[in-house]
């Protein structure tokens, strides 16, 4: 593992960016003793407390935990797919925000790939699932409820659809989708939503999956998809109006 400190980069980044790069490599494998601060030192000519800036910035990734005592140091992590959705809902959301990207894009790329999880959901959804997504819809329908408790609602719930799948893989890949652009998405429609609307959809949605029935859970997609980009232009209509 070697930085160049002729770089302008932070040399803590980059001691932290060639010990990633070993452990993605395999060169450092899970669980593997991480040399100490010292020798690390030494090996990148860098003083202890840059090495140890660099082990921070590695343990908020989760790509390695530190353990006290005589046997204790910094050890290679085993990653989980629930470590990594913080990291991935955080990316997804500077993303959209630093970039600008419309709200028709982020209402395409959402809904797209949340369909891709129907047709897994429809058929691997277990009762928990279902049962999540019941309490949801319950939920969204007290009276009282906040705009801000009923759009975390609306994300659990579609969270629920999209672990339904069965797939890590695809429910890490939608983190960003789900817990990122829909709460934008919220933040921009709310005002100009129908509750009633969006839970009669919602029930759509998981009388479908209950039922089995890919082919439903995507039309009521559809439905939830045209209804969420009409209201995004009501509320574009709305500001366009002189006061």
């Amino acid at each position: 593992m070697k930085i160049d400190p002729k770089k302008p980069a932070d040399l803590s980044a980059q001691i932290a960016q060639a010990i990633r790069d070993a452990i993605v490599s395999g060169r450092l494998i899970v669980d593997e003793r991480l040399p100490s601060e010292a020798e690390l030192a030494d090996q990148f000519h860098v003083s202890r407390p840059t090495v140890r800036e660099a082990l921070k910035r590695l343990a908020a990734q989760s790509l390695i935990r530190t353990q006290r005592g005589a046997s204790g140091g910094a050890f290679v992590n085993r990653l989980s797919f629930e470590d990594a959705y913080s990291q991935q809902i955080t990316t997804s959301t500077l993303l959209l925000s630093m970039n600008a990207v419309s709200f028709d894009t982020a209402c395409e790329a959402r809904y797209a790939l949340e369909r891709a999880c129907a047709p897994l959901a429809a058929v691997r959804r277990t009762p928990d699932h279902l049962a999540t997504m019941r309490a949801e819809i319950f939920r969204q329908a007290q009276p009282g409820l906040t705009d801000e408790a009923f759009c975390a609602s609306d994300v659990a719930f579609h969270r629920a659809l999209v672990d339904g799948a069965g797939n890590p893989v695809l429910s890490y890949q939608l983190a960003g989708a789900v817990e990122a652009m829909q709460p934008l998405m919220n933040m921009i429609t709310f005002s100009a939503r129908s509750r009633e609307e969006i839970i009669a959809l919602h029930s759509q949605i998981a009388d479908a999956l209950e039922e089995n029935d890919a082919p439903a859970v995507d039309t009521a997609l559809v439905a939830l998809e045209a209804y969420t980009r009409q209201l995004a232009c009501n509320v574009a209509e709305r500001h366009r109006k002189p006061a």
